[in-house]
């Protein structure tokens, strides 16, 4: 695995990587805008060198795998002439132009655009997060589905306290564009006087001026609800799943949009994973995996409204409902746990993908 490692971060230690990955660390010394570009310029070059100073030989890789943030046609021509092995890109979304200031004329989606091009045409693999994605580019390159992968071994069991002292619900990240923080709260803010004086949501991530200035949160809809609403800020990891084993629901509110159509969010497994079931609305691939009254609560639409009748349907259940669906969760999660992803990636990545696609392909649509 050949990368920059990201600033503010602790290496792991000699002996803490997962069996069978060699990490080759890409010093970035530079923090102005115009170094990093710099630096990202010349990426292909500087891997190409990492390897041959870490005395990787070529004989020694079955294939090079890319996120599609790092795939360029620079990076294609470096590794076809030096490495020379097959390339696989993993792409994880599909942005669209309303995420974007500069709608379908922004740089960064022209960017994404044309990365998503090169890969459908050139990459010699893809690895999709979505059945979408799986559309986009099985006809053109032989292509994977692999959702958002976690260790079900990191996560500790639910300690959720009773509903009696109230719901405790949880949004965990940085919203940006993509999900719909304001009519969470404005869900809450629509319940009744008695029920709403007993809904907590908890938002890991960011701090309530962050919001406003990161998510469609107008600091305005907040008026009022100091009590309901609670800002963590930027937290650890550590705290994150500390958090999701006392929540009772994962909150996250997506419209029907393209991007919601492509991605998967990581979000879903990892409260899973933690037996945390999810308040959501279906998109993309989550139908297969989140049933209405199993793993979770499946809201009918992605409206305030929706949302609302959502938590007065979690506000009526007893504790042992409750537990019936952490449970549930916490099986289902079972479906995302690396280990049962391994032996197909692995035949995938070292090009045994004859064996593995169709029938990997036929596990996610459910076939």
């Amino acid at each position: 695995m050949v990368n920059d490692w990201p600033s503010g971060t602790t290496r792991p230690a000699a002996g803490q990587m997962p069996a069978g990955i060699r990490l080759v660390s890409l010093d970035r010394r530079a923090s102005s805008r115009p170094a990093r570009l710099w630096y990202r310029y010349w990426l292909p070059v500087r891997v190409a060198f990492a390897l041959h100073r870490a005395g990787i030989r070529r004989s020694e890789l079955a294939s090079v795998y890319l996120t599609l943030g790092q795939w360029s046609l620079t990076m294609w021509v470096v590794l076809r002439l030096v490495v020379r092995r097959p390339v696989i890109v993993d792409v994880m979304e599909r942005f669209d132009p309303q995420q974007f200031r500069w709608g379908r004329f922004d740089a960064r989606l022209l960017r994404h655009r044309w990365q998503t091009y090169l890969a459908a045409h050139l990459a010699d693999r893809v690895i999709a997060i979505s059945t979408e994605l799986y559309r986009r580019f099985s006809h053109r390159r032989p292509t994977l589905v692999v959702p958002p992968q976690v260790d079900l071994s990191r996560y500790p069991p639910s300690s959720a306290p009773p509903l009696a002292g109230g719901l405790r619900l949880l949004y965990a990240g940085t919203a940006g564009p993509k999900d719909l923080l304001a009519v969470v709260v404005d869900a809450i803010r629509q319940l009744p006087a008695a029920d709403r004086g007993r809904v907590r949501l908890t938002i890991a991530g960011m701090t309530r001026a962050q919001a406003a200035d990161m998510s469609d949160l107008d600091p305005a809809c907040l008026d009022g609800l100091d009590l309901q609403v609670m800002f963590l800020g930027r937290v650890s990891r550590d705290r994150v799943l500390a958090e999701l084993a006392r929540t009772h629901f994962a909150v996250l509110v997506r419209p029907d949009a393209g991007y919601a159509r492509s991605g998967f969010p990581s979000k879903v497994p990892e409260a899973l994973a933690a037996g945390c079931p999810v308040l959501l609305n279906h998109t993309g691939d989550l139908a297969r995996y989140v049933t209405d009254g199993r793993e979770g609560l499946v809201l009918a639409g992605p409206s305030a409204a929706d949302v609302r009748d959502g938590l007065l349907r979690a506000l009526t259940l007893s504790d042992g409902e409750w537990w019936e669906m952490s449970r549930a969760a916490r099986s289902r999660a079972a479906d995302f746990d690396f280990r049962a992803w391994t032996e197909t990636v692995s035949k995938f990545v070292v090009g045994a993908h004859r064996d593995v696609g169709a029938s990997q392909v036929s596990r996610v649509l459910g076939h």
